[in-house]
């Protein structure tokens, strides 16, 4: 088993007690919540006559079913509107902290902790939502958990875990330009294949990752689940802190001087054990696009959809599935597939960075005629920020719609849907079947820059195309 990770020294420090059959009771130190999985664990509380342990300790937001486009209440849709009225309703009667539509700070759960500083190093993170990875980008072991285990960490501040393996991915050498964090994380899905990561946490590590924003660093934790991992992290280093430091709810004055000393000894070991290393040069990844139906079904812009016997066997089947729902054939080239909607936005590419570089690409271009494309800030902050540097004109004079924060498309448990078997080139994090709203919507994963790319031309394009070097 892995030693001196940073994941066994977090590990260690939360851990209550060892449990019988191998498991432990793990202490966790910020839950956060939203509409979709607290409803049922709240009511599970009162059936039990049991109270939240630590209501300061639990941010709640919402996120997944507002609508985008116009978020006055009540929402047209019955249950969205129910749903948020049973978190509001939960959080008051808990004395919980929620950040709701129009109080500055309500967004997508795993971009507003971060930017708020909620999420610091050294934490135990959990939250009813897969992509709780996300906050190992500072430095905390974070897990997506069910509504099961969003009652127990309610009723008891805790969870029963089985301690993961420790995985290095070291990413050698820098991404070139116009390849972002997003093609990376998609590269190192289909290398290591979405059941790599099963009982694995993932740490990111290497000159590539070191060169990386922290917003940047988040993709690539973000997507961790999708290569099967229950975590992935990034050691703290001086981008950490120096993104903390003066958020809303980080430590300040002395305390600051502490926790930054404190999260400095949080890093793995020079000579920490891992139980397995794998190594990936990013300089030689270029911008990534999604063909099939998993985040593993990808292929560099240059490339061609694979041929079946060019797939390892076990994957063969998936892939003849991929090719028919997708309606693609072995040995078509990804370039110049058209495409009917451009969505940028999610947990994964929703911020202020991830609109910074898609507006650069639109700047004084158009989108296509035929062409759907919105953009949805992954918060009211990011929204704002956005509005300041005028990022919002610059999608709207290319003929982007500027949309309100939430999920929207990445999941369309709101009105932001694919129709039909319309094809989406989406800055989001899965390409699942039906994921995106329409039981036969297809979904092509790719970069902010490459979804504006995209957009420009009505089909999958070379985003360097449009990047003055």
């Amino acid at each position: 088993m892995s030693q001196h990770t940073l994941f066994d020294k977090v590990w260690d420090l939360h851990k209550v007690k060892d449990l019988p059959g191998g498991s432990s009771q793990i202490f966790i130190g910020l839950h956060l919540i939203h509409e979709v999985t607290s409803p049922q664990a709240f009511g599970n509380l009162r059936d039990k006559n049991l109270q939240v342990r630590f209501p300061s300790r639990t941010v709640a937001t919402v996120d997944h079913i507002v609508p985008t486009d116009n978020q006055s209440r009540p929402f047209k849709d019955i249950l969205a509107e129910q749903m948020i009225d049973t978190l509001e309703k939960n959080c008051r009667s808990n004395k919980i902290k929620f950040f709701n539509i129009g109080s500055g700070n309500q967004g997508i759960v795993h971009v507003v902790a971060p930017e708020l500083g909620l999420t610091q190093p050294g934490m135990t993170v959990a939250c009813g939502d897969s992509h709780t990875s996300t906050h190992g980008a500072f430095g905390s072991i974070a897990f997506g958990i069910g509504t099961s285990q969003v009652r127990d960490v309610l009723a008891s501040q805790t969870l029963i875990m089985n301690k993961l393996k420790v995985r290095k991915i070291f990413c050698s050498n820098k991404l070139s330009q116009g390849v972002y964090a997003k093609d990376l994380v998609l590269h190192i899905i289909n290398k290591l294949g979405v059941k790599a990561g099963v009982g694995f946490a993932y740490e990111f590590s290497g000159p590539a990752i070191s060169a990386l924003s922290m917003e940047e660093r988040m993709t690539i934790c973000n997507m961790s689940i999708e290569g099967g991992a229950r975590c992935g992290y990034i050691n703290p280093d001086e981008k950490t802190f120096n993104y903390l430091k003066n958020k809303e709810c980080a430590p300040s004055g002395d305390q600051w001087t502490e926790a930054v000393n404190w999260w400095k000894s949080l890093a793995s070991n020079k000579k920490a054990v891992y139980d397995d290393v794998i190594e990936i040069d990013a300089s030689k990844i270029e911008p990534t696009i999604t063909w099939g139906i998993t985040p593993g079904q990808s292929i560099g812009v240059n490339e061609k959809i694979p041929e079946l016997e060019a797939i390892e066997k076990d994957d063969q089947y998936i892939a003849g599935e991929a090719y028919e729902y997708m309606g693609f054939n072995p040995g078509q080239e990804i370039k110049g597939i058209p495409v009917d909607v451009c969505f940028i936005g999610s947990c994964t590419n929703g911020r202020i960075s991830d609109l910074r570089i898609a507006a650069e690409i639109l700047r004084n271009r158009k989108v296509a005629p035929h062409i759907k494309a919105f953009v949805v800030p992954g918060s009211e902050m990011v929204a704002k920020e956005a509005i300041n540097e005028g990022l919002d004109k610059i999608f709207i004079d290319s003929g982007f719609q500027w949309r309100e924060p939430g999920c929207s498309m990445c999941l369309a448990m709101n009105p932001d849907k694919l129709i039909g078997n319309q094809i989406s080139a989406s800055s989001s994090n899965r390409n699942f079947k039906g994921r995106q709203g329409s039981p036969s919507g297809r979904t092509l994963l790719m970069s902010p820059a490459m979804v504006a790319a995209a957009a420009i031309t009505g089909k999958v394009t070379d985003a360097r195309e449009f990047i003055k070097p």
